[in-house]
């Protein structure tokens, strides 16, 4: 671990990410594969507020979202080929910076994978240099890594706050017995798919952190190909991308200590990748996870019980990474917004009126 000086740390701000996909391999000791899906319904059609240019071969892959004193919102997103980060402007998808570059030294990135905000306070997956970096905003500036002695192959990433400044990371760990080839390791193993880092800034301002131990279920809730993690504080639970669909892609419910509670989404015909949480007035709010078809479909999820509330897709946007939601109010967003990756080579935004108008949703969402 590597540590920097930093201010105490702020409000919480989370997202996730979402991860790159590997090709198919049976996995040893593996359920037996679900049956193949039934015929797609149709998505309700949502149209993007916007799309952005078209960043090239950068190849994205995961969002996250930082708002100033003065109210502006930026979108920051991992770019895994050119090893940095974009950074635009939420309001209208202009890009305003690029951060960093291939490398090991602080500020520099090894195929950058999930990130994640909380308050001032950027944390970057590394999947190349096994490792999160933290990074302040909005200067950029490192502060600091950690995970280098737990991590093998980090892919999301979901932050809260367990305590006053201080913070949990989870990291999902997606190593394989034959990363080439997709073959997951054996299921025991599956235990260790995420890992828990305590977070926080001493009173001399140093960054510490404390690895917390592994978790994952080793039963019909094993993750074999882990994707991104997203989590619900309040309703003290997860949701884990699983992304093999020999099993059935799908998103898993585990508790916030770790243990699967027996529930998982149906399975999807795309891979599982993006999922976050939108939260609502008095406790409500939904679920939104990418399905990584051509056009995406996002599905849309009660917050508590997870029943259904609808799919939909946009008019342009396709194979979806990773996603976030901004459920507070900007002055281009007033009822907040969901932001979506396009085709690893742009980002596309949905005014979250538009979509809680269009799936009829609960009045106390997209205000």
């Amino acid at each position: 671990m590597t540590t920097a000086p930093r201010a105490a740390l702020g409000a919480c701000l989370l997202l996730l990410a979402a991860c790159a996909s590997r090709p198919p391999a049976a996995p040893p000791a593996a359920p037996a594969a679900v049956d193949e899906a039934p015929p797609l319904p149709p998505a309700t059609r949502v149209a993007e507020a916007w799309i952005s240019a078209d960043a090239g071969d950068e190849e994205l892959d995961s969002l996250a979202t930082w708002q100033d004193e003065d109210g502006r919102l930026w979108l920051v997103a991992t770019a895994k080929r050119s090893e940095r980060l974009l950074v635009f402007d939420a309001a209208t998808g202009a890009r305003v910076r690029e951060v960093g570059g291939p490398g090991r030294e602080p500020g520099r990135f090894g195929r950058p994978n999930g990130i994640a905000v909380f308050g001032d306070l950027l944390f970057v997956v590394e999947r190349g240099n096994r490792r999160v970096q933290v990074l302040s905003l909005p200067d950029f500036a490192p502060l600091g890594s950690f995970g280098q002695e737990q991590l093998r192959v980090p892919y999301g990433i979901w932050v809260y706050e367990h305590a006053p400044g201080e913070v949990t990371a989870l990291v999902t760990d997606s190593f394989m017995q034959d990363f080439d080839r997709g073959v997951p390791p054996p299921r025991e193993q599956l235990s260790e798919r995420v890992k828990r880092f305590r977070v926080r800034v001493d009173e001399d301002g140093a960054l510490r952190v404390d690895y917390a131990g592994a978790f994952g279920d080793t039963g019909d809730g094993a993750l074999w190909m882990v994707e991104s993690i997203a989590g619900d504080l309040a309703g003290q639970r997860l949701l884990i991308a699983e992304e093999d669909h020999r099993v059935g892609s799908t998103l898993r419910e585990y508790a916030l200590d770790g243990r699967y509670l027996g529930r998982s989404l149906p399975p999807l015909r795309g891979d599982a990748e993006g999922v976050a949480l939108w939260e609502c007035e008095d406790g409500e709010g939904y679920w939104i996870a990418s399905e990584q078809l051509r056009p995406t479909r996002f599905h849309v999820h009660a917050r508590g019980s997870l029943a259904p509330a609808g799919v939909f897709s946009g008019e342009r946007t396709g194979i979806t990474d990773g996603l976030a939601v901004f459920a507070g109010a900007t002055a281009r967003f007033p009822g907040g917004a969901l932001f979506a990756l396009h085709e690893d080579r742009a980002v596309a935004a949905f005014d979250l009126r538009d979509v809680a108008r269009a799936l009829r949703l609960s009045p106390r969402c997209g205000r």
